[in-house]
């Protein structure tokens, strides 16, 4: 089943990987920086090489993203990824894997889970009844 991972950050200046723009990488001891930066690559090579990786794509500045939405039949569009949350919007991975289990192992291996948040949300198939 496929799977939509999703990297949330508020980092102080965008770029990717989000994880590395947080205050508490910054803050971090650059051997403890080296190390996450390496369980990052460590894991895109290892999902990648088990063929579990289907695409991972960063996002760009959120200040360039425009919220639509209709309203008495009439499109609004305003700046912004106006949700009800600080975080951004980052990034995304979709991962092909046997269990809902190992898309969260997955998902709780990426740096960013430590500074911000990573959702997992299984993807369903064109004509798939919702589990």
């Amino acid at each position: 089943m496929k799977y939509l991972i999703l990297i949330y950050s508020n980092p102080r200046n965008w770029g990717h990987p989000t994880f590395a723009r947080t205050s508490e990488f910054l803050a971090a001891s650059p051997d403890e920086r080296a190390e996450l930066t390496a369980q990052f690559e460590t894991l895109l090579a290892e999902i990648a090489e088990s063929g579990e990786l289907v695409e991972g794509t960063p996002l760009a500045d959120p200040v360039n993203t425009r919220t639509v939405r209709v309203r008495d039949g009439v499109p609004v569009v305003v700046d912004g990824p106006f949700v009800e949350t600080k975080e951004h919007l980052a990034g995304y991975f979709v991962v092909d894997c046997d269990s809902l289990e190992r898309a969260i192992g997955i998902a709780a291996r990426f740096p960013d889970a430590r500074f911000g948040a990573v959702e997992v949300r299984p993807i369903m198939e064109v004509g798939q009844p919702a589990e």
